[in-house]
């Protein structure tokens, strides 16, 4: 080859490599077939053939006929017997005209769900983008849709979380926009729209509400019912935790800001407006006595598990409320109508609120559960649901107090734990149990006092769990770590989300429901599995299955660890603050609890085959001038001191002996528990400590903080005191036995509370005058 031809060669070779690419353009490699040319060409390709998709969905989806959903079927729910517990879903819905509609309360659903109603199209392509994306994602929970796509969603179709049901949303929404008037539409979503209480649409809301016809709501009450539409059940402000308040509240001033930004309310007048307080619901017909409350936990069960599938809480309870469901709940028959008898025969019966206004107050809640499978078998929500609309098993709002130091325990067990001087924390450990002695080693000060200021001196970890001493658990939450302390009880079942993780923690301050503390111990019980206590067995319906999670779960702590804390607990049954419900047959841990200033009172204790958590709440019944002459609002937290007669209402008293009435008639055969441990009063109860010094540094200088309980130092009533032995105990209030074989129901720790001008721990006094009441006047823990 010449020359001439080399540089030819070269030249040709150069135009189809120069700077890496073709003389073209292209480039090398993959990189030739991912021209920008191309990948726009693809887009644009996608895009059209999207379209023509669109179209041809536009041309076949014609607006169908209203769903079945206006012809509301029933509900049937049956206990886990299949014998019926009842039935719902009688429509409570009546369709009023738009006009008949004040124009501001129009206006008030329009500014909280789609402020451009009045202008757009009927869809927002963007929300309905981004819902059919995380529908294929599997995230679900998608919000955004105008009112025009929600009444199609009401009206038209179904709840179902499906890319081809939002798909048919928006064709449909974009026909109904063109085909009706915006009025029509409005007037069709606020008359199809589920509003809570069972009632659909605005007239049926407004009565149930604010007992007024639509006509008459004004702009406050129509921006509550429109920001209500969101989440009816966690909404509705009279069975709604303080967030669920909260965000109605703040959804509720959204709506109105809303309006006056659209010019549709006047600032001044905006300014003026108050939050509507709805008033108290009026249950169903048939729901009365505690099938109300059992229908309403196995639907919120069923909610909760389609929010956990992708719905909006709104959606949920859209579908549920539907009807056409059979609900088969995990209540046991016979055990509903003992833990109901025992209940009455405690408690109930010895209140007359006409007597003692604070009768009046009390309210109890309670839940049974099966450790082995979670099922509730037994649930007490009040005294009757269409008086009482809370359910007292399931509120949240009354501090579990003393109940929680277990958890204190597990959390020091599953770290391994140290006292601040090196000693690995077991039941034998040895701590300072006197009152008001400042933790050491937190950075934050507290000093939390014992029940009436009872100095204990040297202390075993058993004996402090016998007689609930806060000092000493106050103490091992700091040496264990709130952190991991608060983690622990979030592994066993507590909702500590947003808790702070303070020493105050340590004596229960934050709020619990019975059935929450039934799972707790339920989990101790079950050595550890978790239990999350189901109500509801199965839900069946002909258009969808579900299924529901089983109600026990893995490990989340060690089996040497709750059978440790199970062991402790046989203690405080034994020899402490639980021995109402001992019974020489029958293996029984348990744990009471007194909140701060006597509001609440409780007992949560389980045998190897039955766990029960029994809690009693004082809840004010009427408005009404307290002792100190300050209102008392209806419905606030007061105390229960006085009750029946008594003095102080300590969970080792009417709590326990509820408990103790229900559990020995619903248990089988007797049994023991079955423990991996070697610790605990189940094995061997700890010697009293000598007179060494406590496992602790000397104490850092004394302060108190400002969330420790007074010491409500009460007495008895009324009170005769004996000390003859040889007079057998007997319940002052029936004149009988206690409801234990042989031996006599606990007082509470105040039996064995010393006086706090010393520091050591009498023995038991050998008997009680039969004029004071073990059940009433029990000093408890704070």
């Amino acid at each position: 080859m010449g020359r001439a031809e080399e540089r030819r060669a070269r030249q040709r070779a150069g135009r189809r490599t120069r700077g890496g690419r073709s003389t073209n353009g292209g480039r090398t490699g993959i990189r030739r077939f991912l021209t920008w040319r191309k990948l726009l060409g693809t887009f644009f390709g996608v895009v059209l053939l999207g379209m023509l998709g669109f179209v041809i969905l536009y041309m076949v989806v014609d607006v169908p006929a209203g769903n079945a959903h206006a012809q509301q079927q029933s509900n049937v729910y049956k206990y886990r017997d299949g014998t019926i517990l009842a039935r719902t879903g009688e429509v409570n819905r009546e369709i009023v005209d738009l006009a008949k509609v004040p124009e501001d309360v129009q206006r008030t659903f329009v500014a909280i769900e789609n402020k451009s109603f009045y202008s757009d199209k009927g869809v927002d392509l963007k929300g309905t983008t981004r819902g059919v994306l995380n529908t294929l994602a599997g995230k679900g929970k998608q919000g955004g849709s105008t009112i025009t796509q929600q009444y199609v969603k009401n009206y038209y179709l179904t709840q179902d979380q499906t890319v081809s049901r939002k798909l048919k949303e928006l064709v449909i929404s974009l026909k109904v926009d063109r085909e009706k008037s915006k009025e029509d539409i409005l007037a069709g979503y606020i008359n199809t729209s589920y509003y809570g209480r069972s009632a659909y649409g605005i007239q049926a809301a407004a009565q149930a509400y604010y007992r007024v016809d639509a006509e008459d709501l004004d702009v406050a009450q129509g921006a509550y019912l429109a920001a209500l539409l969101q989440a009816p059940s966690q909404y509705d402000w009279a069975a709604a935790s303080d967030r669920g308040k909260r965000l109605v509240t703040e959804r509720w001033n959204k709506a109105l800001d809303n309006m006056v930004e659209k010019g549709w309310l006047e600032q001044a007048d905006r300014r003026a407006l108050k939050f509507p307080v709805p008033k108290e619901p009026r249950p169903a017909p048939g729901m009365s006595g505690q099938a109300g409350y059992l229908v309403e936990a196995a639907k919120r069960e069923l909610e909760q598990q389609f929010v956990r599938e992708g719905m909006t809480q709104s959606q949920a309870e859209t579908l549920v409320q539907a009807g056409g469901w059979t609900f088969t709940l995990n209540i046991d028959k016979k055990k509903q109508a003992l833990l109901e008898k025992a209940v009455k025969d405690e408690l109930t019966s010895k209140l007359d609120p006409k007597e003692r206004t604070v009768d009046g107050d009390v309210q109890a809640g309670a839940v049974s559960v099966d450790p082995k499978s979670g099922a509730v078998l037994a649930m007490y929500g009040g005294v009757d649901y269409v008086k009482h609309f809370t359910n007292n098993a399931t509120r949240r709002d009354y501090q579990p107090a003393s109940t929680f130091k277990p958890l204190i325990y597990a959390a020091a067990l599953e770290k391994d734990a140290e006292t601040q001087d090196g000693e690995e924390i077991s039941a034998k450990t040895v701590y300072d149990g006197d009152s008001r002695r400042p933790v050491v080693g937190s950075d934050v000060a507290f000093a939390p006092p014992n029940e009436d200021d009872v100095d204990y001196g040297d202390v075993t970890v058993q004996k402090a769990m016998n007689k609930s001493v806060n000092s000493v658990f106050a103490q091992m939450g700091v040496d264990v770590g709130m952190d991991d302390v608060m983690r622990t009880a979030g592994l066993l079942g507590m909702d500590v989300k947003g808790l702070e993780a303070v020493p105050a923690q340590t004596l229960g301050s934050m709020g619990a429901s019975p059935l929450e503390m039934a799972g707790v111990y339920a989990t101790l019980d079950n050595h550890g599995k978790k239990v999350k206590p189901a109500v509801l067995k199965s839900a069946s319906h002909k258009d969808r299955a579900v299924d529901l999670p089983d109600p026990v779960g893995g490990q989340v702590v060690e089996r040497s660890t709750a059978d440790a804390v199970t062991s402790v607990l046989t203690g405080v049954v034994d020899d402490g603050t639980g021995r109402a419900v001992r019974d020489p047959r029958q293996d029984v841990a348990g744990k009471t609890g007194t909140s701060d200033e006597n509001r609440s009172a409780w007992f949560s204790g389980y045998t190897p085959d039955l766990v029960t958590s029994v809690g009693l709440f004082g809840e004010a019944a009427k408005d009404r001038k307290g002792e100190d002459g300050k209102k008392v609002a209806r419905g606030s937290q007061t105390s229960l001191k006085g009750a029946a007669g008594g003095g102080r209402v300590s969970g080792g008293g009417f709590p326990a002996r509820i408990w103790a009435a229900y559990t020995f008639d619903a248990m089988g055969a007797p049994s023991e528990f079955d423990l991996e441990t070697d610790q605990g009063a189940a094995v061997s109860p700890p010697a009293e400590p000598s007179d060494s010094p406590s496992s602790e540094p000397p104490s850092a200088p004394a302060s108190s903080a400002s969330t420790s309980p007074e010491p409500d130092r009460e007495t008895e009533e009324p009170a005769s005191p004996s000390t003859e032995a040889s007079t057998p105990p007997t319940d002052p209030e029936t004149n009988t036995p206690p409801p234990t074989t042989s031996q006599s129901p606990d007082p509470g720790e105040g039996e064995e509370t010393p006086d706090p001008t010393t520091s050591t721990s009498p023995s038991a006094s050998a008997s009680q005058s039969a004029e004071q009441p073990p059940a009433l006047g029990a000093p408890d823990e704070g």
